[in-house]
């Protein structure tokens, strides 16, 4: 099959265009543009969301830190020093200039500066997130083309019981089995906890790695796996497809060259939401295997009413989700040359 004649599915079959670009929004690069404005108001509504839920929190953050015995001076100037004593209005837009001017304050309770709590939490947060996708993304796609192209036969209908089993599961159950399997009761070759080191390289740790990167694996895998699954059975049914068969080609170049470019961005899309949950999920199953990530310290503040520190973790979780869905959009306009080449 020529490569001119593999546009016309990609034109049939893509994707519904991202918001703006269909309707003649203009070039990729002004769309793009658009995108980036749209988040940074997206990032400041969410920043005020923040702000009014950190502030609904019960109980008084200067009590909290000098105990129920403290005199009512000291806290007097405890609230003065951290600026509670101000309005509402006034504190969030403190805030705000201090997060645009990257000077996230210190620590209520422990006077560690927030930026290298975020930096180090962060870090081993994004080794897990990285691991776990980078291991179910290209699984996923591999689960899924080859259960589509053996449709209805006995691999594809144990693989869709295992995948519906384990989209069952919720995501610590997972955790807890695996905990039993591989570090308690059976086999006792991986450890039970992340006990890794503050500030230390969370690559560097592989065995400590393992089990939340598994469980996260686990809990990913199925949702992907069906989506590509849905998106090449899709795509084998089309006429080009079906063309490219009445010429000869064999099954596996079918599939490799012109089923599995357009049955991908589904999967591109999906694996951004797959993200995003992966930022958010990391919180269970960090407090789980006890993991040193923002997903545990945020936990921590919380319980703590660590107000500065809950603000900065949430709002860099919030950061992440729209990033990972611009990307996820420039990757499908990549993917499909219909977004790639329209003009006004």
């Amino acid at each position: 099959m020529t490569s001119g004649a593999a546009v016309v599915p990609e034109e049939r079959l893509g994707p519904e265009p991202p918001l703006g670009l269909a309707a003649g929004a203009g070039s990729v690069g002004w769309w793009v543009l658009r995108r980036v404005v749209w988040s940074v108001f997206i990032l400041l509504g969410v920043s005020i969301l923040v702000f009014a839920a950190t502030q609904a929190l019960p109980g008084d953050p200067a009590q909290q830190i000098l105990g129920h015995s403290a005199l009512q001076e000291q806290l007097r100037a405890l609230r003065h020093e951290l600026g509670l004593d101000r309005s509402l209005a006034s504190q969030y837009l403190h805030w705000l200039g201090d997060v645009l001017s990257g000077n996230l304050g210190e620590t209520i309770a422990a006077h560690e500066p927030v930026g290298h709590i975020l930096r180090d939490r962060g870090l081993a947060s994004l080794a897990l997130v990285v691991s776990s996708a980078a291991i179910a993304i290209p699984l996923s796609v591999l689960l899924g083309t080859f259960a589509a192209a053996r449709r209805d036969r006995a691999f594809d209908h144990v693989s869709q019981v295992v995948l519906l089993v384990l989209t069952a599961v919720p995501e610590f159950v997972i955790g807890l089995v695996l905990l039993v399997l591989f570090a308690t009761s059976v086999w006792k070759v991986l450890p039970a906890v992340a006990l890794i080191p503050s500030g230390g390289a969370a690559w560097t740790h592989p065995r400590e790695l393992a089990l939340p990167v598994m469980t996260l694996v686990l809990a990913v895998v199925p949702y992907l796996a069906r989506l590509q699954r849905a998106a090449m059975i899709d795509v084998l049914e089309s006429e080009y497809v079906q063309m490219a068969r009445l010429k000869g080609l064999p099954e596996h170049l079918v599939v490799r060259r012109h089923a599995l470019r357009n049955s991908i961005v589904p999967v591109v899309q999906g694996s951004a939401l797959t993200l995003i949950w992966l930022t958010g999920g990391i919180v269970t199953i960090e407090f789980l295997f006890a993991y040193p990530g923002l997903g545990s310290e945020l936990v921590t503040a919380v319980q703590g009413r660590d107000i500065r520190l809950v603000q900065a973790i949430v709002l860099l979780l919030a950061t992440s989700y729209v990033i990972f869905n611009l990307l996820a959009d420039l990757l499908t306009i990549y993917a499909t040359p219909r977004l790639r080449t329209q003009r006004r």
